[in-house]
């Protein structure tokens, strides 16, 4: 049975439907962790990654200073504050971060992509010699003597069942040659492995 007294109190049916138009608690709970999570994860980068972040300098302050504290305690108090410090993040700046992110994850699409097609590359090189008069054609300024003696020192790597040494510096100097003039690696300079010979 309908209550006579329900709209006298001079409510009207949209100004309940304008108070749920905001996230609900559990929408803002999922939000408030993974926003956590996020800065959890900035926290574990190296730091000159994370200066490197575009973000507000008190949220990198906060997860600068977290990266410092080794007490068990103060380190959860501080990862909260850095939680707390992500939440003031617009949307935008929650996206720039999180791109950045899924960057220095190593596993793109596109570099895992270009990955699989140097080792395709390097495959036919040491199973057709026309694919390396192509590879010369296309790059004169290779060592043509070196290459040869790579590819059959890594065909006989593989035949022997040996390391494979020369199998990974064509694929080295596959790498290097797909890369802009004048950037070399930090951690692996080109011809770093014929010093050991």
């Amino acid at each position: 049975m309908p209550n006579p007294n329900r709209g006298s109190c001079g409510f009207q049916s949209n100004e309940f439907e304008q108070e749920y138009e905001r996230p609900s608690k559990s929408a803002m709970k999922r939000q408030m962790n993974e926003l956590q999570k996020l800065g959890e994860q900035l926290v574990a980068e190296p730091r000159d990654r994370v200066k490197r972040v575009p973000m507000p300098e008190e949220v990198r302050d906060a997860i600068l200073m977290c990266q410092t504290i080794t007490n068990h305690e103060g380190r959860r108090r501080q990862l909260q504050y850095v939680g707390k410090m992500m939440r003031t993040l617009d949307e935008e700046e929650v996206a720039v971060i999180q791109r950045t992110i899924d960057s220095w994850k190593g596993t793109s699409k596109a570099e895992a992509a270009a990955l699989h097609a140097l080792e395709r590359r390097r495959d036919k090189l040491l199973a057709d010699d026309k694919a390396l008069t192509d590879l010369l054609a296309e790059h004169p300024e290779l060592d043509v003597q070196h290459l040869r003696t790579l590819i059959r020192n890594a065909r006989r790597e593989q035949a022997e069942n040996k390391p494979p040494k020369a199998y990974r510096e064509i694929f080295q100097i596959l790498k290097e040659l797909g890369k802009p003039q004048g950037a070399a690696t930090d951690d692996e300079e080109p011809g770093e492995d014929e010093s050991d010979e």
